[in-house]
């Protein structure tokens, strides 16, 4: 099936601006209280952190009086007795050890990112008529018109809008979200020494720009026991070496069986045991690449394109690397991405490389449209008989792949296998750890009745398990089935 390049891009563009979206998110709002103590913050000196900001950036909202309106704004929280929605974390904690500066400058950016989150997705809601759950996306590319003189379709004013929002949460993410992470990361630099667990790593290509899918704006491949030189490309939607690669395991999971199968040859039997030390103890199966556990994830993601030679990456990393070394007053290397702290600083490299992406994205349709082509969609008959297919994607948590299974024109076997699937799976066929519990190993914990420093780990992974949640009544009575016909 060949998607037409308007399709392409406008399917990239969306991507980017959600993964853009999806990165500032977890960063700030999801995991950034890990390391952040918020009622530290009203210690701070707004002046001071004013200073300290300037120092750090020139990003226009860090000024004394922004600082000193967040910092207002806490004191009410706290007067009030109600932290709302900083009223979960483990305030004072022997692990948090960020200046009260520092905190209070995270909390004011914790704030605005709320804005300019919500200006990524504008963008996806603009190409996709809402967001989430987008309704422009059909086999053989998209159903967003492009009529430059229709009000109704997507038009140039509309185009332009896009460029607009692209800059303004560009400029945040470079002179924000990648400072912050970096001023983190130097102040916590003991962190670069736990949460390493599985260091094969497996990413794959994105931003196709043809209509076969076989030439991609972002590389992908594998890595192998954390050694770049290992790197092998995956290089199209019909590669062999994923495609064969992947399969998945239920030894330790509550599933009907005990197999390691493709996902082509996959069944999905629940059979819920209850928790089992050495036997069944998860929902999530066991993915694994070639019989082994794979990281998939924005460290993934990074380290891959590094390995490949992808220019914005290596500017990117190498920058990030430079700052922290700077504000850490030691040199800091490559190596240290490979551990809890790394995974966020492979994130925000990432973050700031999808800005440069969604740039060269709406470039690209752009010029595409100048040249008159308007065409978002081809069709596609189904055959008849079986037909075994795949897609793949670098979501924001990782490697998601889809496998169809269609025979005569009804879909037969449908099975996904999602980043968070990936990283939170259970021991495999050969009892090998997954990347959430190798990760664990060796993590320090200050506190067992306040595991922050184990939040912290899982949290560098932006777990959704979401794919994970099943409904079971607790005396093993089937609820209810459904069949689609």
């Amino acid at each position: 099936m060949e998607v037409p390049l308007n399709g392409q891009f406008i399917r990239n563009l969306m991507m980017a601006a959600h993964a853009t979206h999806d990165h500032i998110v977890h960063f700030y709002i999801l995991s950034a209280l890990d390391w952040v103590d918020i009622t530290s913050a009203l210690k701070a000196d707004p002046k001071k952190t004013a200073q300290l900001a300037d120092s750090l950036s020139s990003w226009p909202r860090n000024s004394y009086q922004e600082m000193a309106a967040v910092k207002d704004k806490l004191k009410g929280l706290v007067a009030s007795g109600q932290l709302g929605i900083f009223a979960n974390g483990y305030w004072g904690h022997p692990a948090m050890k960020l200046p009260p500066e520092v905190n209070l400058l995270a909390v004011a950016h914790y704030l605005q990112a709320l804005e300019y989150q919500r200006k990524a997705n504008m963008i996806v809601s603009i190409l996709g008529s809402k967001t989430p759950h987008v309704a422009n996306l059909v086999p053989g590319g998209v159903s967003t018109a492009i009529n430059l003189d229709s009000p109704s379709a997507l038009n140039m004013e509309r185009l332009y809008f896009i460029k607009t929002l692209i800059d303004e949460v560009g400029d945040f993410v470079k002179n924000v979200y990648l400072v912050d992470v970096c001023a983190v990361g130097a102040m916590y630099a003991d962190w670069t020494k736990y949460g390493a667990g599985v260091t094969n790593y497996l990413s794959v290509p994105d931003m196709p720009m043809d209509t076969k899918g076989t030439a991609f704006s972002l590389p992908g491949g594998y890595i192998a026991n954390g050694d770049l030189k290992t790197f092998k490309p995956i290089t199209s939607y019909t590669d062999e070496f994923f495609r064969d690669g992947v399969k998945e395991s239920i030894k330790h999971s509550w599933y009907n069986g005990d197999w390691t199968k493709h996902p082509w040859d996959e069944t999905t039997d629940p059979k819920y045991t209850g928790f089992q030390d050495t036997g069944k103890y998860s929902w999530v199966k066991a993915p694994t690449f070639n019989d082994k556990p794979a990281q998939v994830g924005p460290l993934a993601n990074v380290l891959c394109m590094f390995a490949a030679g992808h220019e914005p990456t290596k500017k990117y990393a190498t920058l990030v690397l430079e700052t922290v070394s700077k504000i850490a007053g030691a040199k800091v290397g490559p190596e240290a991405l490979h551990s809890t702290i790394g995974r966020h600083a492979a994130r925000a490299i990432r973050c700031a490389v999808l800005y440069d992406e969604a740039t060269t994205q709406w470039n690209a349709l752009m010029e595409n449209i100048a040249k008159g082509d308007l065409a978002i969609c081809t069709k596609y008959p189904i055959k008849a008989g079986e037909s075994r297919g795949f897609g793949f994607h670098e979501a924001p948590r990782g490697v998601l792949s889809h496998w169809v299974v269609i025979e005569d024109n009804k879909i037969k076997n449908y099975q996904a296998v999602v980043p968070s699937t990936w990283n939170s799976g259970p021991r495999n066929q050969h009892d090998a750890l997954g990347p959430y519990e190798a990760s664990l190993v060796g993590n320090p914990v200050a506190d067992p009745d306040k595991p922050l420093e184990v939040i912290r780990t899982v949290h560098s992974f932006d777990p959704c398990l979401a794919c994970a949640i099943h409904l079971v009544d607790g005396k093993g009575r089937s609820l209810n089935k459904v069949k689609a016909l």
